[in-house]
C-alpha cells in the first residue's frame, strides 16, 4: 500500500479566486508544481481532495468541474507530478440545490473523500500527508487517520493564518513548496535528493 500525500485545490494548488472553474481563471500557485514533482518522487500518491459546493449551488456543472480537472491532470503528468486520483464533493448542506443539498460526510471536514480514495487507490492513511490551508482540511485529515497535517498558507502568499489551526496542525508553512524545501521534508525524507527547481 502506497503513502498519499493529499492536497486540498483552491488556495494550495491554484490561486483562490472563489469557485474558479475555467482555464483561464486558474493560476497555480508559484513552485507548486516542481514541488508536488518532490513528493511524487518520494513514491507519494498525489491525491487532490477538494469541496466543491459551487457545483451544489449551480454556479457550475460536474462536467464543467471534470473538464478543468482533465487540464489540471495533464498540468502536473506535464510537470513529472501525475495524480493519482482528484475527489470532489459537490454538496452543501444549506446552500445546495435539489440532490445536491445534503450533510454528507465527504464534504471537508468530513473524511469521505479521503476514505474514498484509500480504499479505491489502495493508500496507507497512517503513512500519508495532507496539506491544506483551511482547518477543515487538517480535521478531515484526522478523523481519516493520517497523522501528517500540514497547514499552509492561503495562495503561498503569506504564513498560515491562526484562526485556521485549533491545534490540528502538525506543522505550518507558507506554500507547498516551502515545506518541501524545509528540514521537516528532509527529515520525513532523510534519503531525499529531489530538486523543487522549476
Amino acid at each position: 500500500m502506497r503513502r498519499a500525500a493529499f492536497l486540498d485545490r483552491d488556495g494550495v494548488i491554484n490561486i483562490d479566486r472563489g469557485f474558479v472553474i475555467r482555464v483561464d481563471e486558474f493560476e497555480f500557485v508559484p513552485g507548486v508544481l516542481a514541488a508536488a514533482r518532490a513528493i511524487a518522487a518520494r513514491d507519494y500518491a498525489l491525491v487532490v481532495v477538494t469541496n466543491q459546493s459551487g457545483i451544489g449551488r449551480g454556479l457550475y456543472s460536474e462536467e464543467e468541474f471534470l473538464a478543468l480537472t482533465q487540464w489540471m491532470h495533464e498540468c502536473f503528468a506535464a510537470a513529472g507530478a501525475p495524480l493519482a486520483g482528484v475527489y470532489f464533493c459537490p454538496h452543501h448542506p444549506t446552500h445546495g440545490l435539489g440532490a445536491y443539498r445534503v450533510a454528507c460526510d465527504c464534504r471537508k471536514p468530513g473524511p469521505g473523500m479521503l476514505l474514498q480514495a484509500a480504499k479505491e487507490l489502495q493508500l496507507d492513511l497512517a503513512r500519508s500527508i495532507l496539506f491544506g490551508d483551511r482547518n477543515s482540511d487538517l480535521v478531515a485529515a484526522r478523523l481519516a487517520g493520517v497523522p501528517h497535517r500540514i497547514l499552509l498558507g492561503v495562495d503561498g502568499r503569506a504564513d498560515p493564518r491562526d484562526d485556521e489551526d485549533s491545534g490540528e496542525a502538525t506543522a505550518r508553512f507558507r506554500s507547498l513548496a516551502a515545506a518541501v524545501a524545509s528540514p521537516w521534508w528532509q527529515g520525513m525524507n532523510p534519503s531525499s535528493a529531489a530538486s523543487i527547481r522549476a
